[in-house]
């Protein structure tokens, strides 16, 4: 990225004591070294580069950032269409629900479709809660 800014002198900072010792050559790991490899191509490419280590506590927000940014470098390279559908292009079927079994729902849905209630008072009460609840 800083590469394609034009970026002659860089400064990055990394909350990795691995990583910051093994570019400044004070550890050399073997596992590192494919790693290393690639940093010392690219710091060809620049007049200065500089690698300090922070702590990881102020590493917080940068890592936030990056996670953000990271994304963003796959958009340089693909093209997204977008294409409004006026209406969906699978022709949507609604079916009615038909069920003649008598269950809990049957008075409530009596009550707020027609206004019936049980005679029992106690019920009534019961379905009219449940029904001011759905």
């Amino acid at each position: 990225m800083t590469q394609d800014t034009g970026t002659l002198h860089l400064l990055a900072y990394s909350d990795s004591q691995l990583i910051v010792n093994q570019v400044s050559e004070e550890y050399e790991e073997e596992s590192m070294v494919q790693y290393l490899q690639q940093i010392e191509e690219l710091k060809t490419k620049f007049k200065s580069f500089q690698l300090q280590q922070i702590p990881r506590e102020e590493n917080i927000k940068a890592d936030s950032l990056s996670k953000l940014a990271s994304p963003l470098e796959d958009c340089k390279t693909r093209r997204i269409t977008l294409q409004h559908l006026p209406q969906p292009r699978i022709p949507l079927e609604v079916l009615p629900i038909l069920s003649n079994n008598n269950d809990w729902r049957t008075p409530i849905i009596r009550w707020i479709d027609e206004g019936h209630l049980l005679e029992n008072r106690w019920e009534a009460t019961k379905i009219k809660t449940r029904a001011s609840a759905s």
